[in-house]
C-alpha cells in the first residue's frame, strides 16, 4: 500500500496549519491588505473633501493633493534629507539596542544591578527630547551628528532594556532542570537558554524602538546642528509658511519610520521563524 505525499507538505510541514488558519479566518493576502488600503484611501478622500469644501486655510490643514504635489516636486530633497535622518536613527538604534540588551543581561545575572537598573532606565525614559536635544547640541560642534544619535540611543534604550529583561526572567522550568543536570550556570546558562528564549521579547522591544528612533532623530533636528535632515526641513518650510511642503517632509518622515518598522519586523521573522508557524 502506497501513500501520496503532498509536495507542499513535504517542503513545509507547517503548511497545512497555516492553510487551516487562513481558511478559518477567511482572509488571504488580499483580505489582509485590502481593508487598510480602503480605509486609508477613504480617509484621504474625506480629508480632501473637508479642506476643499470647507475652505480650510492651508496653514491650518493643507489638502492631500497639495501635499502630494509638493512631495513629488521635492522628492530628491526628501530623499537626501531622509538618508541623513535615517543614518542618525540607525546608528542611534543600533547603539541603544546593544546597550539595552547588554544592560538587561547584566541585570539578569547580578541581582544588585537588577534592582538599581530599573529606576535608572525609568529616569532615562522620562527625559524629554525637547529638553535633551538642545543641551547635547551645545556640548558638541554644530557640524556633529553625535548629539542626535545620542538622543536616539537614549530613547531606544528603555523599550529594548525592559522587554529584554522581561524575556530573560521567563525561563522554561524544563530547560532549567536540564541545564541543572549538566551543571550549567552563569553566563553559559544565559547564552544557551535565557537569551535564545528571550528573542521574541528582544524583537518586541526593537519593533517599538524602530519607530521611536525615527521620531527622536527628526525631533532632535529641530534644535540646531546640521540642516540636512527631515526635522530641519520641516521647521524651515513652516517658517517660510510653505505648509504643504512642510507636510510633504512629514510624509517623508512617516515613510522612513515605516521602513524601519518593516525591517525590524522582517528581522524578527528571520530570527524567530517558529513563531510564524505556531498554530493559533
Amino acid at each position: 500500500m502506497t501513500s501520496t505525499v503532498d509536495p507542499v507538505v513535504a517542503a513545509d510541514p507547517a503548511a497545512p496549519v497555516a492553510a487551516s488558519r487562513r481558511r478559518r479566518s477567511g482572509r488571504g493576502p488580499l483580505g489582509t491588505v485590502l481593508p487598510p488600503l480602503i480605509f486609508g484611501v477613504g480617509g484621504l478622500l474625506l480629508w480632501e473633501a473637508t479642506v476643499v469644501l470647507g475652505r480650510v486655510a492651508p496653514f491650518i490643514l493643507p489638502a492631500p493633493s497639495a501635499i502630494g504635489r509638493e512631495f513629488g516636486g521635492n522628492l530628491a530633497v526628501i530623499w537626501q534629507a531622509g538618508l541623513a535622518s535615517g543614518a542618525n536613527a540607525l546608528v542611534g538604534l543600533v547603539a541603544g539596542a546593544v546597550v539595552g540588551i547588554l544592560a538587561a543581561m547584566l541585570a539578569g545575572r547580578f541581582r544588585f544591578l537588577g534592582e538599581v537598573s530599573v529606576p535608572v532606565a525609568a529616569a532615562l525614559n522620562a527625559l524629554p527630547i525637547i529638553a535633551l536635544a538642545p543641551i547635547l547640541n551645545n556640548m558638541f560642534e554644530s557640524t556633529s551628528s553625535i548629539p542626535r544619535r545620542l538622543v536616539v540611543a537614549i530613547v531606544v534604550f528603555f523599550p529594548v532594556f525592559v522587554n529584554t529583561s522581561r524575556g530573560l526572567r521567563l525561563v522554561d522550568p524544563t530547560h532549567r532542570e536540564l541545564m541543572d543536570s549538566y551543571a550549567v550556570r552563569g553566563w553559559t546558562f544565559t547564552r544557551l537558554v535565557r537569551l535564545p528564549g528571550a528573542l521574541p521579547f528582544v524583537f518586541t522591544g526593537l519593533r517599538q524602538a524602530s519607530s521611536l528612533a525615527v521620531i527622536a532623530a527628526v525631533v532632535a533636528e529641530y534644535f540646531g546642528g546640521l540642516q540636512d535632515g527631515l526635522g530641519s526641513r520641516i521647521t524651515s518650510a513652516a517658517a517660510l509658511t510653505a505648509y504643504p511642503r512642510a507636510w510633504a517632509f512629514v510624509v517623508g518622515a512617516c515613510v522612513l519610520g515605516l521602513v524601519f518598522y518593516l525591517v525590524a519586523l522582517g528581522l524578527e521573522r528571520l530570527a524567530t521563524p517558529w513563531r510564524a508557524r505556531r498554530p493559533g
